[in-house]
């Protein structure tokens, strides 16, 4: 397919912007007061903040509206995908299958997510440690809806059927004999030509690298220049039946329709340098002299856990609803950041020095698991606001194509 542009390396650190809004990436920061073309900065982490260098990965967006701007998340039938090893009895023979069956259209139609058939695995996503293997048949194209998965990557082999993948850094074909790799977190969307099949690796807890070359020498198994990324490409569009993000979250699938560890006071580590299985973090009073910076927290999706609490004050990305004695919990890549109101005022606000937070004191639990709620936590202890989402609602679009 013509026109598509990548850049190679495998886990290079890439940097794109859309020719039709040139600058729009900012010069020599990550998160100005204001962003060129009124966009919103928005930091995807692909690795505990502490990690050492050679394994932080982390990616900077700059987007029209935040991915926080959602409704409530509500569970959506997941028919064949499942991380349930227990639900048939051990099978020590040799296994085989015939080729997986493609339904026909336009009887049954049947994108990428619906198509998603789980054929074994081990382990399970809460506990960050584990695979499966899925197998994915199709004969239609995802139609104003996307996924993204909160338990890890996904390594897809096609093979039947080329697949147009529209993600968050832009547009990639695979065909068969290629493979992809979509990172945890990421939102995309699959378009395919006709009756489509392919096999996926999901990896929990670790991301996919290149081989040690070892005795092998310098120039043996893939390159890292093997490997492309696309380039950056936008698309503003409303969608008058609303745009549907799917999320693959502890092995269940939910569908919602789209509309920092700082001052760590103590730590306990696992056994990869730099992840924590908890950091107990705090937000006290501080100064705040950034300069032409957007100084609240950033709008941000974590491959971390984050559960919060306020000992007394007023938290200042949300000074109302988050109260002392209540909580907050954002799991793994579910969005978050500024309600709206702290947004305006803080892309407006003049930047001198101030004082943040006095009288004020919040926590942190940060975790690299996946975390499970209870049902007291969900529904007996009558405490969950249902209406947290709506903080986001009023943020709008300023995104100006013309912005010079």
């Amino acid at each position: 397919m013509t026109g598509l542009q990548y850049m190679s390396g495998f886990g290079n650190e890439h940097v794109s912007e859309d020719p039709r809004c040139p600058g729009a990436l900012p010069e020599g920061q990550n998160n100005p007061q204001v962003c060129p073309y009124g966009l919103y900065a928005e930091q995807l982490s692909g690795s505990a903040f502490t990690c050492p260098r050679p394994t932080n990965k982390r990616s900077w967006l700059y987007r029209i509206l935040p991915s926080v701007c959602h409704k409530p998340f509500k569970p959506l039938e997941e028919g064949h995908l499942t991380h349930d090893w227990d639900e048939i009895e051990p099978d020590p023979n040799q296994l085989r299958w015939k080729p997986f069956e493609i339904p026909k259209a336009p009887q049954n139609k049947m994108d990428f997510v619906s198509g998603l058939h789980t054929l074994c695995g081990a382990g399970e996503p809460r506990g960050r440690n584990g695979i499966a293997v899925h197998i994915f048949v199709c004969n239609t194209s995802m139609i104003d809806r996307c996924l993204y998965n909160s338990d890890g990557d996904f390594l897809i082999v096609p093979q039947q059927g080329k697949l147009l993948i529209t993600t968050e850094f832009g547009k990639m074909l695979v065909e068969p004999n290629e493979i992809c790799v979509i990172q945890q977190g990421m939102r995309f969307s699959v378009e395919v030509f006709g009756e489509t099949r392919g096999y996926i690796l999901e990896v929990y807890g670790a991301h996919f690298e290149l081989p040690d070359l070892g005795p092998i020498g310098a120039n043996g198994l893939a390159n890292p220049r093997d490997f492309l990324v696309p380039v950056a490409w936008y698309e503003d569009r409303q969608v008058p039946g609303g745009y549907t993000v799917i999320s693959k979250y502890q092995g269940k699938l939910f569908a919602a329709q789209q509309d920092p560890s700082i001052f760590t006071v103590l730590t306990a580590k696992t056994t990869r340098a730099g992840v924590a299985l908890a950091d107990f973090v705090i937000f006290p009073p501080r100064w705040g002299v950034a300069n032409n910076t957007f100084r609240p927290p950033y709008y941000h999706r974590n491959c971390m856990s984050e559960f919060m609490g306020l000992i007394k004050g007023h938290y200042e990305a949300k000074e109302e609803g988050f109260q002392p004695g209540g909580g907050s919990l954002h799991s793994m890549m579910t969005p978050h950041g500024p309600d709206a109101d702290c947004f305006e005022k803080a892309s407006k606000a003049k930047l001198e020095p101030e004082r943040v937070a006095d009288g004020t004191m919040a926590f942190m639990f940060e975790s690299s698991l996946s975390l499970a709620v209870t049902k007291w936590g969900l529904q007996t202890s009558n405490r969950l606001d249902k209406n947290y989402y709506k903080c986001w609602e009023p943020l709008k679009s300023h995104f100006n194509p013309k912005y010079k």
